[in-house]
This record gives structure tokens, sequence and C-alpha cells, in this order.
């Protein structure tokens, strides 16, 4: 049996990176798929269309998840549709570096409201059918930046900070019902975003780490399966680092 067979899983920001990742991952594991993307449609229709032909059922919805309201009709569509939500993962990021006199307003808010708010927006919706099955899981993704802080990110290491309190925080609220909440803390993970840096800054990150290389987004989703599946069924309220040893 497949680890992760006849759950539903719903990621945010899933139409390429690690959401991508993580949604095929998880197809391959057996689980029906929701997720969301926003600008990327063409990328999110070509995501459901593969993961269809991986034998399960998937469909992608086009939703902010930083907007409350949103989000409040996006998990009700997902039970309406999918009959359940076993596994909810917030990948839906963005980063808007700067230094800290340069950073404006509107920076500041756009990275805390889709990094962070959105966790907020999605795992209150999910929180009622969670707690009707008396089961679920629910992963949170935040970043090494969130645990040692980043010079130019002051915007994105809040927001990611802010993640592990709220994810060690609902663990305490809703372990008794059931639900286990963790987080994922990736370190360089080589992504499309990474592919336009030059050669030598990425080849002097890898040196850094003591595996000697950058993590690939399939680590990230491996441990997402993880955390998903009933093999983790005593953890809850952890931040797993998945950084080939850079912050340790």
């Amino acid at each position: 049996m497949k680890l992760l067979e006849g759950k539903t899983a719903l990621i945010t920001g899933a139409s390429k990176g690690i959401g991508r990742a993580i949604a095929l991952k998880f197809a391959e594991n057996g689980a029906n798929i929701a997720f969301t993307y926003l600008s990327s449609i063409e990328k999110g229709q070509a995501l459901e269309q593969e993961l269809e032909e991986k034998g399960v059922k998937a469909k992608g919805f086009r939703s902010d998840a930083s907007d409350f309201s949103a989000a409040d009709q996006l998990i009700k569509d997902v039970v309406t549709e999918f009959g359940s939500l076993d596994i909810l993962i917030n990948n839906a990021g963005i980063t808007k570096d700067n230094l800290l006199l340069r950073i404006g307003e509107e920076d500041w808010d756009a990275v805390i409201n889709v990094n962070l708010k959105s966790c907020f927006n999605t795992v209150k919706a999910a929180t009622r059918t969670m707690m009707k099955q008396r089961a679920g899981s629910i992963i949170n993704m935040t970043s090494v930046v969130g645990l040692k802080g980043n010079a130019g990110q002051t915007n994105y290491s809040a927001s990611k900070a802010g993640i592990i309190g709220f994810t060690k925080s609902v663990a305490l609220e809703l372990g008794s019902r059931g639900i286990r909440s963790n987080a994922i803390a990736p370190g360089f993970i080589e992504t499309e975003m990474t592919d336009v840096l030059d050669e030598k800054t990425v080849q002097s990150w890898r040196d850094a780490i003591p595996l000697k290389r950058g993590g690939a987004p399939d680590d990230v989703a491996e441990a997402c399966v993880f955390l998903g599946s009933d093999m983790s069924s005593y953890i809850t309220g952890q931040v797993i680092q998945v950084d080939g040893g850079m912050l340790t």
C-alpha cells in the first residue's frame, strides 16, 4: 500500500518549484491532490493533467491564500470536491529582499501576508473539517532563515520565524483532537529561482554545506510525505530542517 493512499492533500502555491515537487510526490504515494496557483495559470493546468496521469484525483484552484475570505472558500470547495481534507501544506510564499533601511511598508506587508497570514487563513478554515474527522496533518513551510535570520531579508525572516511560532501553538491547541502541526525548514534548495544565479555563487553556497550540495525539491517533498503519512503519527510541534547540515 502506498504511504498516502486514500488521503486528500491541499498544497498551496504548487504550480512550480518545491510545491510542484510535493504535489507529484504525494500523487506517487497515492494521495488525491488539491492545489492552488495564482499567476501561473498554464503551469497550474499542466500540473493538474500530470497528476491525473498518475492515477489520482487532482484539481487546481486559482486562489490567493493571503486573502482570508478566499482561503475560507477554498477549503469549502476542496472538501466539497474531495469529501475530506487530511493534509494541508502551506507552501505559498514570496520574497521581496532588501536592506531594512530600503524596505518599503508595501514590500513588508506583502511578504508577511503571503507567507505568514496565509497560514493563519488556511489553517483556521481547515480546522473545522479536521476536528470533525479527529485527524489531520498540517505542514507549514518555514525556512532556515526563520531560525537564524539573514541580512537583507528582515521581512522574509520575520514571516518564516512567525510560521514556527504559529505551528507550535497550533500543535498545542489541536493535538487533543488528533491534528498534528509541523513545519519544514528548507535550506539552499536548487529551483528555477536559483537557476538565474551565476555558477560561482551557487558553488560557493554548495561548498559551505556539510553535505556539499544544494538540496533538490524532492528532498523537501520526501519530508512532507513523511509528515503527511502515518509514519509520523507521534510527531507534532516540530521543525524539520531539510538543509544538508547548513544550520547545525
